[in-house]
């Protein structure tokens, strides 16, 4: 079912979950599940109806920098209803989960997110996009300041290179940051639009170098897409992406330009040391986050959830 929202910045994801929640709250489910920070704040009102909740926390959304003062402080709040108000708060990596057990003494379950193996099928899309396979570094996702696009910008411009830099997203209410980027644009560095299906899977399947040089993620999903295609992944140094990669793929100092180029160099004129970090990252993602056992977890939980639900009815009801 579709539901109304404001498309503005502060407004959008409050409206339509507060919409979504009343309808759930009024239809034949047993368990709400909530997905991050933001929405948790409604996880109490199904509970009035009967219902088990779950809250997901997909990361510490009030870091974010495109978040003014007043956002802030509301994903602040909001960070504390996911611990308050749902009947089990999960958390999609032990870094959270160390977080949360700290600041709140708040015991959580670890789901994390996952993705699954993608094979490259082939360059039908990618040659549309003016793209040859394994000649281009990639970036994938929004264009929003902790994201860090412009230090791989910056970097990747002080490269001698035939490789181009590729950024496939858009802006998040992030429209002068973007434009920033944009400004950047030239034979070398191409930005793309949102890509889904087919084209999203030749870009990610067939990039040389898939580049993350964010501050802060929770456990991204790109970053594990990347790691599913068999694509050599260099990521910025954040605890987040230490515990996705492993020992599988390589890492700079997050928000040093002059580490990132270093990395980007050695990596870009050192193919089998790309090829060999790929099969390695295929392989942690074959062990550890495919969706099938993800969603087993996630199954397991629901079903705690509506049984404890029918114990105590059985007790109330002797």
């Amino acid at each position: 079912m579709r539901l109304p929202a404001i498309r503005f910045k502060h407004w959008e994801t409050l409206v339509h979950t507060f919409l979504s929640t009343i309808h759930a709250c009024f239809s034949r489910y047993d368990i709400v599940h909530f997905h991050c920070i933001g929405p948790s704040i409604f996880s109490f009102l199904p509970r009035l109806f009967g219902k088990q909740t779950v809250v997901t926390v997909q990361g510490l959304d009030w870091r974010r920098a495109k978040w003014g003062w007043f956002a802030r402080h509301c994903l602040k709040l909001a960070e504390w209803a996911s611990t308050t108000f749902p009947n089990q708060t999960i958390v999609v990596s032990r870094v959270l989960q160390d977080y949360y057990q700290a600041n709140y003494s708040k015991a959580t379950s670890v789901v994390r997110n996952g993705t699954e193996i993608h094979e490259c099928e082939g360059t039908r899309h990618l040659r549309a996009l003016g793209l040859l396979p394994n000649r281009y570094v990639l970036f994938l996702g929004r264009f929003s300041p902790e994201k860090n696009c412009h230090l791989l910008i910056q970097a990747f411009e002080k490269i001698q290179t035939s490789f181009k830099l590729v950024l496939a997203g858009g802006s998040s209410h992030t429209d002068v940051y973007c434009a920033s980027l944009h400004a950047h644009a030239s034979d070398r560095i191409v930005f793309l639009d949102w890509l889904s299906g087919e084209s999203l899977q030749e870009v990610l399947a067939n990039a040389a170098l898939f580049v993350l040089p964010s501050d802060l993620e929770g456990l991204s999903l790109a970053l594990l897409d990347a790691m599913g295609a068999g694509v050599c992944v260099l990521a910025s140094d954040t605890p987040e992406n230490l515990e996705a990669l492993g020992r599988t793929g390589f890492t700079f100092k997050r928000g040093e330009v002059a580490d990132l180029l270093k990395m980007l160099t050695f990596l870009l004129e050192n193919e089998q040391f790309r090829t060999n970090a790929g099969a390695r990252a295929r392989e942690r993602v074959r062990q550890n986050f495919l969706w099938d056992g993800i969603v087993d977890e996630l199954a397991t939980i629901y079903a705690r959830l509506v049984n404890r639900d029918e114990r105590h009815a059985a007790v109330v009801h002797r």
